[in-house]
Order: C-alpha cells, then structure tokens, then sequence
C-alpha cells in the first residue's frame, strides 16, 4: 500500500486529505480497510468530523461489511446474481472491452462512503468493517481516497 498525505487547515475546522493504493485485486475481491480508515483519523489530528472513503473509477466500490468469510461469500453471489456474467451487456457491444457486468456492479454498490467519527474514533458497530471490493473484470490497482473534514 502507497500512502499519500495533504492537509489543509483552516480557523476552526480543518480538512484533510490521504491517498491510498491497494494494488492487483482480482475480481470481486473484498478488501478490509477500516484500519486505515481509522489510522487516516487520527493522522488527521481531529477529534470530530466526517471521513468520506471515495474510490475513483468506474468499476471499484466501498461499502460496510461484517468482514468474515460467510458475509464476504454471500456478498459475492449476491452480486453475481444481480449482474451476471454470462448475460450480455450493451456496454460490450461499444466498447468490446467485456466488463459490462463490472461497470453495473460498482453502479448498485457505489463509490463512496461517509462515516461520523466522535472523539477521534469511527462510529461503526461492532460487526461492521468498511470494505474496498473491486467489481472489474480483471486485476487492477485501486486507489482510494480519504478525506476527513472536521475539529
């Protein structure tokens, strides 16, 4: 994992920005990243706020999960019968590259997650990590982007 920081502070509340880099995930594979979602909080220096976890791209998505295996298998064939592979996709018909499944996939998931953090600890629940799952067709680098915003 490559980290990249910036931070912008400004009177009162402050806004800051780190990239992260997870590279060769294959298809449908589910990545638990909370922990450096929370590392990114307290290298923030703030103590109240949100912390929004984007992915760029068209096909990589970030969600909450129990991450466990049952979940983690059950997520996947949940996602494979919402968008097949083997039904065809208009998407391949313009662009004949063969990831028409994997552009709907990411459009049901989405890229984005936001989460509160209050006295400098996320607000999840006990059994929910946030995930970074990569929806392409092939391996790829992901980068995700954190920024949190607060006190």
């Amino acid at each position: 994992m490559t980290v990249k920081k910036d931070a912008a502070r400004g009177t009162g509340n402050a806004v800051f920005t780190q990239r992260l880099e997870y590279p060769g995930m294959e298809e449908m594979e589910v990545a638990d990243i909370t922990a450096d979602v929370v590392k990114a909080v307290h290298d923030s220096g703030l103590t109240h706020g949100v912390i929004t976890v984007f992915v760029p791209g068209a096909t990589g998505v970030v969600t909450c999960l129990e991450y466990e295996p049952g979940v983690i298998a059950d997520f996947q064939d949940a996602v494979e019968r919402l968008a097949p592979r083997d039904i065809p996709y208009q998407h391949n018909v313009y662009q004949a590259d063969g990831n028409g499944r994997s552009h709907v996939r990411a459009g049901l998931v989405g890229p984005s997650l936001t989460v509160p953090f209050v006295d400098g600890e996320l607000t999840l629940g006990v059994w929910q990590q946030v995930v970074l799952v990569n929806c392409d067709n092939r391996r790829r680098d992901r980068r995700v982007v954190l920024q949190a915003v607060g006190v």
